[in-house]
């Protein structure tokens, strides 16, 4: 349950140093890749409908387990993650996956898959780490639930872990909102940007 985060260890802080310094460019590569593409053609509305059958579950996803996460604390085994151990980073996967599918770039979606494998795949094996050395019953947790493709039934049902119920107080204090501010303002750029960029450079129809 890696996206449950971790204090700094040794490990982790050379790797988050590392991280920091490859987040910021590989962002602005990114997102010079989505406004090139936007501008070398326009986006479908079959493609962004179809979109949102990712956008949106990776949205509630996100907003979900941000509810029942306690950071640090405890390990939360509970909510979504009787399913699957990294319901945020699963979530972050399905939303970038369908703005992917909404521009159909392969690209676009090469390199964001390249973004979770550079940054949060070394990050998911160093959370791992601490909390299998903080909590004694993470190895046992790992047994009963997979690290990020979902089971299909609750792995709470086989503990005798309190299933939990979702808290508008921890969805508010970890600011999950601002992912769904900034898709919904990728659903903006895709239909408005383009349109805006022709009044001022030649886009190709």
């Amino acid at each position: 349950m890696t996206d449950q985060k971790a204090p700094e260890s040794g490990a982790m802080e050379r790797w988050q140093k590392i991280a920091r310094r490859i987040r910021v460019p590989l962002g602005f590569l990114t997102a010079a890749l989505y406004l090139f593409e936007l501008w070398r053609k326009a986006p479908q509305p079959a493609a962004i409908a179809w979109s949102l059958l990712l956008v949106i579950p990776g949205l509630w996803l996100r907003g979900y387990a941000s509810g029942y996460v306690k950071k640090n604390r405890e390990l939360t085994q509970t909510g979504p993650y009787a399913y699957t151990r990294n319901p945020l980073y699963l979530g972050s996967i399905l939303i970038a996956a369908g703005f992917g599918v909404a521009l159909m770039s392969w690209q676009v979606a090469a390199m964001l898959a390249a973004m979770f494998v550079i940054i949060y795949v070394p990050v998911i094996a160093s959370e791992e780490r601490f909390l299998r050395s903080t909590f004694a019953d993470f190895d046992a947790y790992c047994r009963r639930v997979p690290r990020l493709f979902p089971r299909f039934t609750s792995g709470v049902g086989q503990t005798e872990v309190s299933p939990g119920k979702f808290s508008l107080g921890l969805y508010l204090r970890h600011r999950e909102y601002n992912a769904a501010i900034g898709a919904a303002l990728l659903y903006v750029s895709l239909l408005f940007l383009r349109p805006a960029l022709g009044l001022v450079v030649h886009v190709p129809h």
